[in-house]
């Protein structure tokens, strides 16, 4: 049963799709921004110093995400390496999906209104938004 073949059956993994936690997201974004497959030693060089993270954390994390369904591994040598089983766009329409609808009733409206309300978009943001909108409308 190679990694790989099971990352093609794995497109319904988004339905049992939950929120991760914010250790196991930092290692997910450094899985998404390398070219797999991964390796435990790529995630601490990029993380281990700046998180204060030992290896043992690393591959404990690793396991995790293989145990979510959000990566697979396989043995090479001495070595594991990880290849992601859930895209990174997946993951974030999930995320915000939720936070829409856990913090704005479902409403895109809202959501939006709290940005402006608080002076945070420029011309430029609802320009692109209307252009957003209007594109979305056909």
């Amino acid at each position: 049963d190679n990694c790989l073949e099971r990352k093609d059956g794995m497109r319904d993994n988004k339905k049992a799709m939950k929120r991760l936690p914010d250790a196991e997201f930092a290692v997910m974004k450094v899985v998404w921004a390398c070219e797999p497959p991964i390796t435990a030693s790529m995630i601490m060089e990029q993380l281990g110093e700046k998180k204060n993270w030992k290896m043992q954390t690393i591959v404990s994390l690793l396991l995790r995400l293989v145990e979510r369904g959000f990566l697979c591994t396989e043995k090479n040598g001495r070595e594991r390496t990880y290849f992601p089983l859930i895209p990174k766009e997946d993951y974030l329409k999930f995320e915000t999906g939720n936070f829409i609808r856990q913090y704005y009733d479902n409403s895109f409206f809202s959501l939006v209104n709290t940005l402006y309300d608080d002076k945070n978009l420029t011309e430029k943001d609802i320009d692109e938004l209307i252009r957003w909108a209007k594109e979305r409308r056909g």
